[in-house]
């Protein structure tokens, strides 16, 4: 049995796969143990989910293809930072949502790895949820957000605004564990300029999580295959 949550997520792989690799500290180790298999032998066609996993991904021997060219995807290896018991999820605090969700919705199998502290009983109990924004809309978006009654703020670097490597902008919404996170999905994706939300809503298929100190596997959760 794998120890860690990254060497089971690595038993998905299969020699020819074409595979999605997302974005922060969890998925980067699986991108770098899988360069590792790479550099042993095995064959895989790969596609990152933002320009920091790409270049991660160039270093550990992998060559990332555009979406397009890799498509169709057999597995998206991410992670998460909120997961609730029907595996509905929260992402985006690492500011990649959109590619991740373009990527996500294009994979066969999507594996999600988190550690014991990712798991939640309602998703916004962490207290937020971030939104891509064109800029152009972005303080109309914010004139929206309050009138659904919650505070909203700019993701920022170094005191500039943050912007993904789409161009966007990203806001942090701050809102309390949602009863109905498909109802607060549509109210904030038809705000106009909304360009999507960190609600990944029916899309895991599988969920690893790992103690929160060495990530070693402690539990394997799996949703009915989509197809």
């Amino acid at each position: 049995m794998a120890a860690t949550i990254f060497e089971r997520a690595l038993e998905f792989v299969a020699d020819g796969m074409s595979v999605g690799l997302g974005s922060g500290r969890a998925a980067n180790r699986f991108t770098e143990l899988l360069g590792e298999r790479v550099q042993k032998g095995l064959r895989v066609r790969t596609t990152a989910t933002s320009q920091a996993t790409e270049d991660l991904a160039r270093r550990v021997g992998l060559t990332p293809l555009p979406l397009g060219e890799a498509m169709p995807l057999d597995l998206t290896v991410d992670g998460a930072d909120e997961v609730d018991p029907s595996l509905d999820l929260i992402k985006g605090y690492g500011r990649a949502l959109v590619r991740e969700k373009v990527v996500a919705s294009v994979s066969k199998r999507l594996v999600i790895l988190v550690g014991r502290e990712k798991m939640v009983p309602r998703l916004g109990t962490r207290g937020k949820l971030p939104l891509e924004v064109v800029p152009f809309a972005a303080e109309s978006v914010l004139h929206h957000v309050k009138r659904l009654g919650f505070d909203g703020r700019y993701a920022e670097v170094d005191g500039s605004r943050f912007q993904s490597d789409n161009g966007n902008y990203v806001l942090d919404v701050t809102l309390a564990p949602s009863a109905d996170a498909r109802l607060l999905q549509a109210n904030l994706r038809g705000i106009p300029g909304v360009v999507d939300t960190g609600l990944f809503l029916g899309m895991a298929d599988t969920v690893l999580v790992g103690d929160n100190e060495t990530f070693r596997l402690a539990q394997e959760l799996c949703r009915p295959r989509r197809f």
